[in-house]
């Protein structure tokens, strides 16, 4: 209980100062590409890849057979998005009007460089259980990530997709927004199998587990402040 009490604390402050600006249309839209490019290359694209290395260090086949659908369903949608889900992120900037050869060669910004280095750090090198816990806890999860365990806990908001910011302050059309119905789609079964996974850490690795997400979630917040400013906005 103290481990799952452990990395609540950390999701609990995966808040960033900027994003009710980035969600109330404070961006301009002419800089909006920053966000999208940095989130792709630092680990939308490649997120498959990143929960892949969990599901190959891992010894245990119940945890294993949890990832690999993750893997499975993120690498090709075949369970519910009909195509891989970093494709349908870039339906995004599709949708936005943006330049999308601008995705096929990103320069990662110097914070961003470093939150993929951590990434690639935890995924790669310390095991399956920090691997699966930056990616299918930290990055996948949110702040309310005590509402999926807690049926008394606040859930993660889920507004019409009429009001999504995206269309409500930049034209987003509706059809554009299939990554996020898909995520709705699968949130539920994937947040769970998350979590069932942390049943099966050793005591032993617990330390590891949560000093990967403490230096994940500082060097997501530095990669967030940088971005940020690249678009413009401040405190």
């Amino acid at each position: 209980m103290e481990f799952r009490e452990a990395l609540l604390s950390v999701m609990e402050r995966k808040v960033h100062w900027a994003w009710k600006q980035f969600t109330s249309g404070k961006v301009p839209k002419d800089k909006l590409h920053i966000h999208f490019e940095q989130e792709y290359g630092t680990y939308v694209r490649d997120f498959p890849v990143l929960v892949g290395w969990a599901y190959v260090q891992c010894p245990i086949a119940e945890v294993r057979r949890d990832l690999v659908e993750n893997v499975y369903e993120e690498e090709t949608g075949g369970l519910i998005a009909g195509k891989p889900h970093p494709d349908l992120f870039l339906e995004y900037p599709r949708g936005l009007g943006m330049n999308l050869a601008r995705f096929e060669n990103i320069t990662l910004l110097p914070k961003a460089r470093e939150f993929r280095d951590t990434l690639d750090e935890y995924t790669q090198r310390h095991g399956w259980a920090a691997a699966a816990a930056v990616t299918t806890i930290f990055l996948e999860g949110t702040e309310h990530e005590r509402g999926e365990l807690d049926p008394a806990a606040p859930k993660r908001p889920a507004p019409p997709l009429e009001k999504h910011p995206l269309v409500v302050h930049y034209g987003l059309p509706l059809d554009a927004l299939a990554l996020t119905k898909a995520h709705r789609s699968v949130e539920g079964s994937h947040r769970a199998a998350a979590w069932r996974c942390f049943d099966h850490v050793p005591q032993l690795a617990h330390g590891t587990v949560i000093k990967a997400m403490e230096d994940t979630l500082a060097a997501w917040l530095a990669y967030r402040d940088e971005v940020a400013e690249a678009c413009g906005l401040s405190r």
